[in-house]
């Protein structure tokens, strides 16, 4: 058993764990954040996309203990004070989401490229960085219509006309 001690969210979380316990189960059994998908065990859907230490990791590649010391978001860390993350709102408003399955991941994933980009991004960036994240319902076209405009109100861009 390893003690693992890390920031969820913002709040402090100690708790034992097995050595080969998974930051995605982590997350979801002990720390009962179940907002983190698990989609296909071999790190090829990014459906467990979180934040550590502010940048995009696929939490199924992930042990538990490694994260140990670090700061983590999950997709329920981005609201605040009851207002939606502007990626999320985003995602709602140009219907980014079918089944929602994908969602926490591909928002996550959105979050770090939108901050890596500085701004500076055009639908193929958007497409080619979400090449790790798969929609099943294949609703692509709005989840890059919602990215791209996220970036656009986060950098004060113009929004491009629908």
């Amino acid at each position: 058993m390893a003690r693992i001690e890390m920031t969820v969210n913002g709040r402090a979380v100690v708790k034992d764990a097995d050595d080969r316990t998974l930051l995605v189960n982590f997350l979801r059994e002990d720390v009962g954040l179940t907002g983190t998908h698990i989609g296909c065990d071999t790190s090829q859907c990014g459906a467990c996309v979180v934040h550590v230490d502010g940048r995009a990791v696929k939490s199924c590649t992930m042990l538990a203990v490694q994260a140990s010391g670090s700061s983590v978001t999950t997709i329920e860390g981005l609201a605040k004070g009851g207002e939606l993350h502007p990626v999320q709102a985003a995602f709602k408003e140009h219907h980014g989401l079918q089944c929602g399955f994908c969602t926490p991941g591909m928002i996550m994933a959105a979050v770090d490229m939108i901050a890596k980009h500085k701004g500076k991004l055009d639908e193929a960036t958007v497409r080619a960085e979400l090449e790790g994240n798969i929609c099943r319902c294949t609703g692509y076209h709005n989840i890059v219509k919602a990215v791209l405009d996220a970036n656009a109100k986060m950098h004060g861009l113009k929004v491009a006309a629908e």
